[in-house]
């Protein structure tokens, strides 16, 4: 039940003589116990004016008889407090439309007893935050799990408050690698060619095992101190933007980890989706049947039971991960103000929603809408792991969807092209098999809504590592590296790629495949960032991948032109990038004058002979071409020899 008290606000002006004392001292004054305030500030001039702080502390008594709240601060209007069966939570109401950058006061009284005096900021925002602009089909994401890719700072790598410590030897333990080992490498990825940063989650995971990947966290406020601190993550964005590299942050609204500080006190009953009592303890864990059944399709399936609906979106993903209940709205505004405060407070340029499907999926549109709405110009990609691009499409914002479901989500992660990329590239080629799965796979690009603003990635932090997958067949690797670089698409790379790390094929080896990037920790004898020890093969691939890289950055067509492929013949297949130079009504593929980019996958091993008769229509205008690769010229009014299997990369130069 909830309980009422009886409440008031003063709202002082800055001639009132509390308001002067107010700013005189900023440290809480509290009479026992401990706090949580959060979010820990805010900013004065944010798009959406409404701030509701949650305030947690066993100062607050479960018998006041009179519960007051003031607010000592300038134009900042107090607007009510909501409270939860559990006592010693307090929601507290604002409107902040007039209120200027300022610190100003809370204080929290029982009748005329104060239990609470807490300094609460309120920011100046950054120049042009509102309009940031995220990630887009110019950038090329880059991968990170941070625990494995550079150990920058040694000192942090144990704490004494944290229960999991280093074991570098544990392919499952922590490693070492923090947010200086990233800094520290910032000149690496500018001159790679990437251009942001999508870094697997950094903040607190204080879980008895397992905690380096980040995905179970137990404070959403606070970056893990083996990685780092809140500073020095605001450091590393700052520092990024210098070299222009943008940072994408992990976002998990699903699940927290079962050692998070809610568990020991919960907010409320219904703070969780799992049928237990109020208050459940961080050491218990979820009833077998409570686990989500990963059953995706129930949310949008036309004729799924309701019961088969809420096991997959109710249930925990683990047992060391409990999962959220967004239809609580109250725990609602807290997730959608916790990712407005890191883009906010870092200053990023995108995020990246973890197991995005399995939240409630009102929610998720609230959610994605209340970032936008704050950053027009920011994007959102969220994972829904499926090879079905139905199942997909249905998460991108204006598709029109059966059952009236309207998505606010601009981007997904493409994973129906990443399997049939890796499935056409290993199969021989015959009429239903090899190339021609991946042309026919681009056809079902009329489910989506925005097909080009899906994100396409050669492996992830879940999946074998390519140059594994692809049988270690460098000719092979370069196909699905430049596919994916050259494709209508927002491209991403997993980190160590560039130089051929591997992993099992089969099966999930998560340590193994988030290994230890050569060069980022002591005593490492090979280095992908000096290029020290690197065999011939892995310099071939970095040199591959940086040229390719490079040349995108500078590359119209292959940012935002359009694209025209061919069906695939004899083990080859061919595509163009093109953009125009002026407005077009059709594919600018066939406006002369367009800039275009030739792309020639080719699976033979005997030498082939490329007749370029079938693409006149297309090379109208140009009469030569330049390998990207190689630097080598090319006439194009002769066949095109291609000596061996391998991909090439051919500008189109105007006559």
């Amino acid at each position: 039940m909830i309980r009422h008290s009886l409440l008031f606000a003063l709202v002082l002006t800055a001639s009132s003589p509390l308001y002067a004392l107010a700013q005189a001292s900023h440290s809480p004054v509290s009479s026992k116990g401990s706090f949580h305030l959060e979010p820990l500030s805010w900013w004065a001039d944010m798009h959406n004016p409404k701030l509701q702080l949650m305030l947690y502390s066993d100062a607050l008594p479960t018998d006041a008889v009179q519960l007051k709240v003031e607010i000592i601060g300038k134009d900042v209007v107090f607007e009510g407090i909501e409270q939860t069966e559990n006592p010693h939570y307090l929601f507290i109401n604002l409107d902040l439309c007039q209120a200027k950058p300022q610190t100003f006061d809370i204080r929290i009284l029982d009748g005329d007893k104060q239990l609470l005096q807490l300094p609460y900021t309120l920011a100046a925002r950054a120049e042009d935050s509102r309009e940031r602009q995220g990630f887009s089909n110019k950038d090329v994401i880059y991968l990170i799990t941070p625990d494995r890719f550079a150990n920058g700072n040694p000192n942090n790598d144990n704490q004494a408050d944290m229960l999991e410590h280093a074991a570098p030897d544990n392919s499952d333990g922590r490693h070492g690698g923090d947010i200086e080992g990233i800094r520290q490498h910032l000149d690496y990825f500018a001159k790679l060619g990437v251009t942001q940063l999508w870094i697997n989650p950094l903040l607190e995971n204080n879980q008895a095992q397992y905690s380096y990947h980040g995905y179970a966290m137990t404070n959403l406020y606070r970056v893990d101190p083996r990685f780092g601190s809140n500073q020095d993550y605001q450091r590393l964005v700052t520092e990024a933007k210098q070299h222009g590299l943008g940072v994408i942050k992990d976002v998990v609204l699903n699940h927290i980890g079962s050692n998070h500080w809610w568990l020991e006190d919960l907010p409320s009953s219904d703070w969780l989706n799992v049928p237990q009592q109020p208050n459940v303890t961080a050491t218990q864990t979820a009833p077998a049947a409570s686990f989500t059944s990963h059953r995706r399709t129930t949310v949008q399936d036309p004729y799924a039971d309701t019961q088969d609906k809420r096991d997959f979106v109710d249930g925990w993903f683990v047992d060391s991960m409990p999962d959220l209940n967004q239809r609580n709205p109250k725990l609602a505004t807290y997730l959608i103000q916790n990712s407005i405060w890191w883009v906010e407070y870092a200053g990023l340029s995108g995020i990246r929603e973890d197991t995005y499907s399995y939240a409630d999926k009102a929610f998720l549109t609230q959610w994605s809408k209340a970032l936008m709405a704050e950053y027009p110009h920011f994007n959102i990609v969220g994972e829904e792991w499926t090879a079905n691009p139905i199942t997909v499409s249905y998460w991108q914002k204006g598709k029109i969807n059966a059952d009236g479901y309207s998505s606010d989500l601009p981007s997904l992660m493409d994973f129906p092209l990443y399997e049939k990329l890796l499935e056409s590239l290993n199969e021989p080629e015959g009429w239903d098999t090899g190339f021609i799965k991946l042309y026919e796979m681009l056809a079902n690009d009329v489910v989506y809504a925005n097909p080009s603003q899906l994100v396409l990635f050669e492996g992830n932090h879940d999946t074998n590592r390519i140059y594994s997958l692809l049988k270690e067949n460098l000719p092979l690797y370069q196909m699905a590296l430049t596919y994916v670089l050259t494709a209508k698409r927002i491209p991403q790379l997993f980190y160590g790629t560039e130089v051929l790390m591997t992993s099992p094929t089969e099966g999930r080896h998560d340590g193994v495949v988030r290994s230890d990037f050569p060069g980022g920790f002591a005593n490492s004898k090979v280095s992908g960032f000096s290029g020290k020890g690197l065999n011939a093969k892995q310099l071939q691939a970095l040199a591959f991948v940086r040229t390719l890289l490079n040349y995108r950055k500078h590359s119209t067509a292959l940012q935002t032109g359009d694209l025209l492929h061919f069906v695939p013949q004899n083990g080859v297949y061919v595509q163009f990038r093109c953009a125009a130079k002026h407005p077009t009504a059709g594919n600018a593929c066939y406006q002369a004058d367009a800039d275009k980019v030739m792309v020639i996958y080719n699976k033979n091993d005997q030498a082939q002979t490329l007749d370029l008769s079938q693409f006149n229509k297309v090379l109208a205008g140009n009469s030569s071409a330049n390998s990207v690769f190689t630097g080598d010229k090319f006439k194009l009014n002769q066949s095109l020899a291609l000596p061996h299997a391998g991909v090439m990369l051919l500008e189109l130069k105007h006559q």
